[in-house]
């Protein structure tokens, strides 16, 4: 299996780096590894990708504190969760992140050898929604399909996203002759630099609009609604995000739609707790049950399981239904959890004159005290649960 990716030790930073650090650092590694400063060489061009990675995680609040919990997996798309600029070509990392390169001085498209890197026209991004899902035990165990009716930008169903009025088509820009962008030069601090940047007439788009939609005015989007159905993996936990890609809002001119990200919470079930994949249940004994033994019915995710109760059981004994507990979310672990049986022993709060009598009986007989040993255990086990 590969080894996890770092993205503090890909930038040189720590866990605690501010975010002010961080585009630093990305700064810095990116000069370093830039495809121009480094030509030919794909050990370089790996490490500027890999960089760009980072910088997309790291930068985001929402994201690094997934990463920070989960690793990796939690962004990059494990198990339906995720993000990232994995898959991402050298043009498209330029693009991603023009903001940081424009603050060195050299455009984010342009290179230090004073050559250009012909960039794919910009597609307009959909707004990504954010909603809530509330999950019982038993719809996390098996995983399941969620339907909502969600308010959201729509295809505008009378240009059908190109914002032209019927019978139009877009227009071939005049300004960049439809190639999406111009070319400008700099004197930065590593010389001459050719630079490409959108076009300011259209966008980027390489083409622009004359006739524009009633409907939509030109955008391509309307607001309306749309049933979404939303997948949750099986394992998934209290806090979890799933990302559910392609259906958030619908971008301008069908361009590429937004996500819709779902957090995940648990509804609490009656008998059961949850301890990451295992289940607790806290099983109350009578006296007689705890020293007479006894089988007994134990609440599952499924129904009911039966147990044995060993003549002689303790106090804080605590029994395991193997299997029994919830699945490993896909890209977090392995495995299915156990229900543990925690055993507790009722003492009754009055008792009648003929079970006083019984008791008074019992306190003669030597098997009522325990041995050096039963306390031991016992007293074990407790001191165990402060450590």
């Amino acid at each position: 299996m590969a080894e996890e990716k770092d993205y503090y030790k890909i930038l040189g930073v720590d866990k605690a780096a501010s975010a002010d650090e961080i585009k630093r650092a990305y700064k810095k590694v990116a000069i370093k590894y830039h495809p121009d400063r480094n030509p030919g060489d794909k050990e370089a061009e790996e490490k500027f990708k890999e960089a760009a990675e980072a910088y997309d995680v790291l930068r985001d609040p929402e994201k690094r504190a997934r990463y920070d919990q989960f690793g990796a997996a939690g962004v990059n798309g494990a198990g339906g969760f995720g993000g990232g600029t994995q898959g991402m070509d050298i043009n498209d990392i330029f693009s991603h992140f023009s903001d940081i390169f424009g603050d060195m001085g050299f455009g984010g498209f342009g290179g230090f050898s004073g050559g250009t890197h012909r960039q794919s026209r910009p597609r307009y991004k959909g707004g990504d929604l954010r909603m809530k899902v509330k999950l019982s035990l038993q719809e996390i165990a098996t995983g399941v399909t969620k339907k909502f009716k969600v308010r959201k930008n729509v295809v505008c169903p009378y240009c059908h996203g190109t914002g032209c009025e019927e019978g139009y088509s877009p227009e071939t820009c005049a300004t960049c002759h439809g190639s999406g962008y111009v070319v400008r030069s700099q004197r930065s601090f590593l010389g001459m630099v050719q630079s490409q940047e959108p076009c300011p007439t259209c966008g980027g788009e390489g083409t622009v609009i004359t006739h524009k939609c009633k409907h939509c005015h030109g955008e391509g989007i309307v607001s309306g609604e749309e049933i979404v159905e939303i997948k949750i993996p099986a394992g998934v936990a209290e806090g979890m995000v799933v990302n559910v890609p392609g259906k958030g809002h619908a971008a301008k001119h069908n361009g590429v739609p937004g996500d819709i990200q779902v957090l995940i919470e648990e509804e609490p079930h009656p008998d059961l707790i949850r301890d990451e994949n295992d289940l607790i249940y806290n099983l109350l004994l009578t006296i007689p049950q705890a020293v007479l033994g006894d089988t007994v019915e134990v609440p599952t995710i499924t129904g009911r399981a039966r147990i044995k109760i060993e003549p002689g059981t303790q106090p804080g004994t605590a029994l395991r239904l193997r299997g029994k507990g919830l699945p490993a979310v896909k890209g977090y672990g392995y495995g299915t959890g156990d229900i543990v049986v925690n055993i507790s022993v009722y003492m009754p709060e009055s008792l009648s004159a003929s079970e006083r009598h019984a008791f008074e009986e019992m306190k003669k007989s030597g098997n009522m005290t325990p041995s050096p040993s039963i306390k031991d255990k016992i007293f074990k086990k407790f001191r165990s649960y402060f450590n």
